[in-house]
C-alpha cells in the first residue's frame, strides 16, 4: 500500500465542521470536487471529531486517498444517521431490484411471519461508494450485458504460469491493466468448468455422494456475454507474441479452453484510511432484509486499499465487486447490530484481507462470494459465532490463513459438534467452491463450558471439491467432517514451521527475486 500523499486537500477549507451536530455531506462533496480538479496523487484530509453524513459519497477518480485522523477515540468519525433505503438514489439499484423480482428472491420465515423481497442493500451499495462514474459494476440483466473490447486473442497459456502467447500484441502495452476472461463456450461441457471443478464423479459415485451429489449450477454457462472467470492483471512485459502478466494464470488457455484479453474500465490507486464509520443502534430485521447501513463498496478498482478503519453497527462493513489487487488491512467491525457481512470478498481477484477483527454478530463473518478468486483472509480474528462462508458462484483458489475462530459447539446425544463451514449461495451457482480453496493453520477457541477431554466434531454442509485443510487445531481436540472429503493433514496440530502460508510463499517469491 502506498504512503505518498501527493497534494493534500483540507476538508475544513471547504466547509466540513466536525462536532457541530449538522450534516456535512454537501461540504464533503465540495472538498471531493476540489480534489478531483487536482492532477496526480491527491489526499483529502478529514479533521478529527464526528462528521455527520446524510447521503452517499461517490469516490470516482484514480490516485485518491480519503484519510482521517485515525480510527481511535481521538480520530475521525463519519456518522451516518439514516440508512441507504432512505437516502440513496433508487436508480442506482434498479437493475438489482428487477433481478430480485425476476428471480423471485424472497426471504421466507413462517415462524416470524416473514415473506418479503430481498433488500437490494443486502450485498450492494454503501455510503462510501468507490468506482468509475456511472459504471455498471455487477451484471444482473443479461439484456444489458456487453462484452468488453478484446485487446488480444491468446493462443496458449499454462495454468499458474505468467506468460501468454497471443496472435497480435499491437493493442497491448507494458503497464496496462487488462482482464483475462474465460467463457463457458461449450455450455455445461466447457473446458473451463472442468478446470474449475475437476472430476466430480469420484464423489458423486460414492455412497455419500449418491445421497448428496455435487452439481454445477446453470449460471456457469447461461449468460453468453459474461465471463465465468475474470482475472484483472497488469501487463509487465511484451516480447514478440509473448505477453507476461503480473500474477499467475488462474487457468490454462488452449483451443479447447479459450480465453480473451479484454480492456477493463476501472480506477487505480484509491484508498480509504484512518477513520471510524459509525451507524446508530438499529434493529436487525432479518437475513436479506437489511435497511442499508453499509460502510464501503469497492467496485471497478485495481490497486486499492482500506486500512485502519473501525466500522460500528453496520449491515455490511465493506463490500467488494469487479475489483482486483485490493488490500483491506486492520479493519475492525464492532457493535451489537447483527451484520450480513463484515468484509465481503465478492467478484474480485487477488484481494488480501489482513488482520480483520470481528467483534459483532454477523451472518457471514468471513466470506468469499460469487466469482472470488485467489483472495486471502490472513490472521482474521472472529470473536463470536465464527463461521466460514464459501458462497458458491465459482469462487476458487482462495485462502483462509491463520484465522482464530471463537466457537460455541452444541452437545447432543452423539457428542460435541460445531458447523464451521456454512456455505451460502443459490442452487444455480453451486457447488460451494471450486478447486484449491485452502484452510491453513486455523485455530478454534472453545469456551470453558466444553470439557477439557471433549472431542468436538467440526462439520460442514455440502461444500465443494478439492479443498485443502492443514493444521486445524484448537484448545480442545477436534474431529473433521468436511464434505466432499478434502485433502487434510496435521489435524490437531498448529503449523509451526510456516504459520502463515501466504507470508511463507511471499517470502519465497521475494527471495527468488533477489
Amino acid at each position: 500500500m502506498p504512503t505518498a500523499t501527493g497534494t493534500i486537500i483540507d476538508a475544513t477549507q471547504h466547509g466540513v465542521v466536525p462536532d457541530d451536530g449538522k450534516d456535512d455531506a454537501k461540504a464533503l462533496l465540495r472538498a471531493i470536487a476540489a480534489a478531483d480538479a487536482v492532477e496526480g496523487k491527491v489526499t483529502l484530509q478529514l479533521p478529527s471529531g464526528r462528521i455527520q453524513i446524510g447521503e452517499v459519497i461517490p469516490l470516482e477518480r484514480s490516485n485518491f486517498t480519503l484519510r482521517g485522523a485515525g480510527s481511535g477515540a481521538d480520530g475521525t468519525e463519519l456518522y451516518f444517521p439514516r440508512p441507504l433505503n432512505i437516502v440513496d438514489d433508487p436508480m442506482r439499484q434498479d437493475e438489482l431490484r428487477d433481478y430480485l423480482r425476476r428471480e423471485n428472491k424472497y426471504e421466507v420465515n413462517a415462524d416470524q411471519n416473514i415473506n418479503f423481497l430481498f433488500s437490494e442493500y443486502s450485498w450492494s451499495g454503501a455510503f462510501l461508494l468507490v468506482g468509475p462514474k456511472k459504471d455498471r459494476s455487477v451484471s444482473y440483466d443479461p439484456a444489458k450485458d456487453r462484452r468488453m473490447p478484446v485487446l488480444a486473442d491468446p493462443v496458449l497459456g499454462k495454468q499458474f504460469d505468467r506468460k501468454i502467447k497471443v496472435k497480435d500484441t499491437s493493442k497491448l502495452k507494458v503497464g496496462q491493466v487488462v482482464q483475462v476472461q474465460w467463457y463457458s463456450v461449450d455450455g455445461p461441457d466447457s473446458g473451463i468448468l472442468r478446470s474449475m471443478y475437476g472430476d466430480l464423479s469420484d464423489w458423486n459415485e460414492s455412497e455419500a455422494g449418491t445421497a448428496a451429489p455435487l452439481t454445477i449450477g446453470s449460471h456457469h454457462w447461461t449468460f453468453a456475454n459474461r465471463p465465468v472467470v475474470a482475472q484483472p492483471t497488469r501487463v509487465t512485459a511484451i516480447k514478440g507474441n509473448d505477453v507476461t502478466i503480473g500474477d499467475p494464470l488462474l487457468h490454462g488457455i488452449s483451443p479447447t479452453q479459450p480465453a480473451v484479453i479484454a480492456s477493463w474500465h476501472h480506477l487505480e490507486a484509491v484508498g480509504i484510511e484512518a477513520m471510524r464509520l459509525t451507524f446508530p443502534d438499529n434493529p436487525w430485521f432479518g437475513h436479506h432484509l437489511e435497511a442499508g447501513y453499509n460502510g464501503i463498496y469497492l467496485t471497478g478498482l485495481f490497486d486499492g486499499w482500506v486500512r485502519d478503519v473501525e466500522i460500528r453497527n453496520a449491515d455490511s462493513g465493506i463490500l467488494t465487486d469487479n475489483a482486483g489487487s485490493i488490500t483491506i488491512d486492520k479493519v475492525r467491525t464492532t457493535g451489537e447490530h447483527k451484520a450480513h457481512y463484515t468484509v465481503h470478498v465478492g467478484a474480485v481477484h487477488n484481494v488480501l484481507v489482513r488482520d480483520l477483527v470481528v467483534e459483532n454478530p454477523s451472518v457471514h463473518p468471513v466470506s468469499v462470494n460469487t466469482r472470488s478468486t485467489r483472495s486471502v483472509f490472513l490472521r482474521a480474528k472472529v470473536r463470536r459465532d465464527a463461521i466460514i462462508d464459501q458462497h458458491s458462484g465459482s469462487n476458487h483458489q482462495n485462502l483462509f490463513d491463520q484465522l482464530t475462530m471463537h466457537v460455541v459447539p452444541r452437545r447432543t446425544a452423539s457428542g460435541w459438534s460445531y458447523r464451521l463451514w456454512e456455505g451460502g449461495g443459490a442452487p444455480y451457482w453451486k457447488p460451494g467452491h471450486g478447486l484449491f480453496n485452502t484452510h491453513w493453520n486455523l485455530k478454534l477457541v472453545f469456551p470453558d463450558s466444553v470439557p477439557d477431554d471433549a472431542v468436538v466434531g467440526i462439520t460442514s454442509g455440502l461444500e465443494g471439491p478439492g479443498a485443502r485443510i492443514v493444521g486445524l487445531h484448537g484448545n480442545r481436540s477436534v474431529m473433521l467432517d468436511y464434505r466432499p472429503a478434502p485433502y487434510a493433514e496435521m489435524l490437531n496440530e498448529a503449523v509451526v514451521s510456516a504459520p502463515s502460508l501466504y507470508e511463507h510463499q511471499l517470502a519465497m517469491r521475494r527471495a527468488r527475486m533477489r
